[in-house]
């Protein structure tokens, strides 16, 4: 498996660094950190075509200025590389430092690198200060990232302790992935799995879910767990937080797009309230192409 992790020395980016010990991920694993500095860094082999012999104070500070904030992202990529070395001594952890918009910087990584998922934290900063960035670079890589994206919040549990794992499913193809994602996972022994199915009754055109349920349920207590299957009537994603809140869950997972043919996750859509309102970390499964 390979995992892309986001980190900018944030609260919440070293709360999705402890997540990864309860995200049930394999032993052999790739990770490779990456750490984004805001600003603007000429190439190397451009650079002295780009500034002149004489370069204006302002334009040197700035380049210079540009320079610390890389190597500030670089020294934060290797620490957190190091972290999750320690926390998996299997793995193989490689680090990155780029100069880029973050969330530009992280998409275009993982349209080259294709990790399995990416791992980010729910709130962090820029490399100029404190910014709430879901909704902003976490909600754009949710937006257009091709692959699954996990949004990590601390664990209150020890890593070998049950996992109790919410699953959002219906009639779609990114659900049944969500379902395989789990069944796929390393969980401790005595993890727990509710289905959820919700029946939406605003638009009232969600298929009835019973038989998908079902199939997902046999596959789950095939791969091992205890699997209760829950059906309810409402706004989708009201319900889905109010039960992971009532069942204490340590983790959602949830389909990008569910059945109504959307081509992406939208700002609003079920995926992306969860996401944005749960109490324990979320992810959002797209089928692997």
């Amino acid at each position: 498996m390979k995992i892309l992790v986001a980190y900018d020395g944030s609260e919440g980016s070293e709360a999705a660094l402890k997540d990864l010990g309860r995200a049930g991920l394999p032993d052999h694993t790739e990770a490779l950190v990456m750490s984004l500095a805001d600003v603007f860094l000429p190439p190397e082999d451009e650079s002295e075509e780009t500034f002149p012999s004489y370069v204006p104070e302002t334009v040197r500070l700035a380049h210079e200025h540009a320079q610390q904030k890389l190597e500030e992202a670089q020294d934060l990529a290797q620490r957190a590389s190091e972290q999750i070395r320690s926390m998996f001594p299997t793995w193989s952890v490689h680090y990155e430092a780029l100069a880029d918009s973050p969330a530009w910087g992280l998409l275009r990584t993982a349209d080259h690198w294709k990790p399995d998922l990416v791992v980010m934290g729910a709130h962090g900063h820029s490399m100029f200060g404190p910014r709430l960035i879901l909704g902003s670079i976490s909600q754009r890589v949710l937006y257009e990232a091709r692959g699954s994206v996990r949004i990590g919040r601390s664990p209150l549990k020890k890593p070998d302790e049950p996992v109790l794992i919410l699953i959002g499913v219906d009639n779609s193809a990114d659900s049944t992935a969500a379902v395989d994602a789990v069944c796929r996972r390393r969980w401790p022994k005595g993890s727990e799995v509710a289905l959820l199915a919700v029946v939406d009754s605003v638009l009232e055109t969600t298929p009835h879910p019973s038989e998908p349920t079902q199939l997902s349920a046999e596959k789950l207590r095939d791969a091992g767990f205890h699997v209760q299957v829950l059906k309810k009537r409402g706004k989708p994603a009201d319900e889905i937080l109010e039960e992971a809140e009532a069942w204490s869950a340590d983790c959602i997972f949830v389909g990008a797009k569910g059945t109504r043919g959307i081509s992406r996750l939208l700002l609003g859509g079920v995926s992306s309230a969860v996401a944005a309102r749960a109490h324990c970390s979320v992810e959002v499964v797209r089928p692997v192409l």
